[in-house]
């Protein structure tokens, strides 16, 4: 959601992760993986208040009478230097009082995907993210159970914890739950697909979805990353996923963009052209 960001927001935006980046670089003893579950439970508060939200983005309100406010409200709940970033946040200027709540969401991906960088588990945790949403798709009981919206969002985050207990790391735990208790307005699958392209960002590079009839090799995923990350000038993440019905070649889509080697796709395209 932080990508439909406009004018002063997005701005705000770029200022509010580089607090988060000094805080992180130079804490001590600051625990990444808490401070993004805490900035979660902020994003919590603004969610269910908008008459704080609204109060927290008054352009009539001075920075330093935001902050005070959001000490007032957050004072005791939250670790000292969480507190001074979320001050520091809403000091600035939001164009919506919806962007601030989707600004400090995006601190906690980030924060907690930092926790994962720091322990050489990015890469995995992106894969269980990735994971997790094919098995969700593949599973409609499942499915339905985790977006059912009579169903109050602890037992949801409850079920997830079971599900992931000993399977994934807790940063990909964290996360997961949070998109399936905590989906602020978005589908399952659209929520997961957001913590995706957020993980990635945070090593700078793109992910790529290859559908493939057959499992591909370790050597066949390094050359096709290779190549993807040729053009795109940026380190390039392959999630794979098998289809059988897939016949030769592979789909890959990156970007939003579908390039469509498959067999089928061809044979579709040179019978278009003899009927022409």
């Amino acid at each position: 959601m932080a990508g439909t960001m406009q004018g002063a927001s997005r701005e705000s935006l770029a200022a509010a992760r580089a607090r988060l980046d000094t805080l992180l670089s130079t804490a001590t003893g600051e625990d990444p993986l808490a401070i993004g579950s805490q900035l979660f439970a902020v994003v919590d508060v603004l969610d269910a208040q908008a008459a704080v939200r609204a109060a927290l983005t008054d352009p009539a309100r001075s920075g330093d009478d935001k902050a005070q406010l959001a000490t007032t409200l957050l004072g005791g709940k939250i670790d000292g230097a969480v507190l001074d970033l979320v001050g520091g946040v809403v000091r600035e200027r939001w164009s919506r009082p919806r962007d601030l709540a989707d600004a400090l969401a995006d601190l906690s991906v980030q924060a907690v995907a930092t926790a994962a960088e720091r322990r050489a588990v990015l890469d995995a945790v992106e894969d269980d993210l990735f994971r997790f949403g094919q098995i969700v798709t593949g599973a409609p009981q499942l499915r339905a159970a985790l977006t059912d919206r009579a169903v109050p969002s602890a037992p949801k985050q409850r079920l997830v914890d079971d599900l992931l207990a000993g399977k994934a790391s807790p940063e990909a735990t964290l996360l997961l739950g949070r998109a399936v208790a905590h989906p602020r307005g978005r589908s399952l699958e659209d929520g997961l697909a957001d913590l995706v392209r957020e993980v990635a960002e945070r090593r700078r590079r793109l992910t790529a979805t290859v559908v493939a009839a057959v499992p591909l090799t370790q050597a066949q995923r390094e050359r096709l990353a290779a190549v993807l990350s040729a053009q795109r000038g940026k380190q390039v993440h392959l999630n794979v996923v098998v289809d059988p019905e897939v016949v030769g070649g592979v789909k890959v889509t990156i970007d939003d963009e579908v390039v469509d080697g498959t067999m089928a796709t061809r044979l579709d395209e040179a019978r278009r052209r003899l009927a022409g």
